[in-house]
């Protein structure tokens, strides 16, 4: 799997406003992207789907990383200077259902197998919930100090949202498949 700005600054946050910085210039990017769809949807007369399912799917999209920005925001605001491992793991569960919502996405107008990427997307995210719910019991159960409890809580709560908004977007793409069977 290629290394992303996200599962890297978990792994290995040296510098971490350098990585977060990144992060957050992929997320602007990602809203102009969002903010150019909708543009284009307000201009177009005949689209490929229904406009509103466009839309629906540029937002969804838009809010996984909305929320993968969120958690980097918090390694820096925090001061988190060694994530707990499992903090990784969750982004890479989120790096993995990226990668199926890019290919689903792309295999829309095909009419190619993106159910199967859905599916993967939503099992993804299963995993991504038993990860962090074991992770926070691990946490209360062994973590004296409270206030790094509420940061790394936090910080595997916001992760496990984006994986959450994966989700959302998987199922934007089940209906759009389903409406054009």
């Amino acid at each position: 799997m290629q290394q992303t700005v996200h599962d890297s600054i978990l792994e290995d946050p040296r510098d971490p406003r350098i990585r977060t910085e990144q992060m957050q210039a992929i997320e602007h990017k990602g809203d102009k992207s969002t903010h150019a769809i909708i543009a284009k949807l307000n201009q177009t007369f005949i689209t490929p789907f229904d406009r509103e399912d466009i839309h629906r799917l540029a937002s969804s999209l838009d809010d996984v990383l909305d929320f993968m920005n969120a958690a980097t925001v918090r390694l820096v605001m925090y001061k988190i200077m060694e994530p707990p491992p499992v903090s990784a793991e969750l982004a890479g569960l989120i790096v993995l259902q990226s990668e199926e919502l890019a290919q689903g996405v792309s295999l829309l107008e095909k009419n190619g197998q993106v159910l199967k990427h859905c599916d993967e997307v939503n099992r993804l995210e299963d995993v991504a919930d038993h990860v962090s719910r074991k992770a926070i019991a691990d946490l209360f159960e062994h973590e004296k100090d409270p206030i790094h409890l509420i940061k790394i809580k936090e910080l595997y709560e916001v992760l496990e949202t984006a994986t959450d908004k994966a989700e959302d977007a998987a199922n934007v793409l089940e209906a759009i498949v389903l409406k054009s069977a």
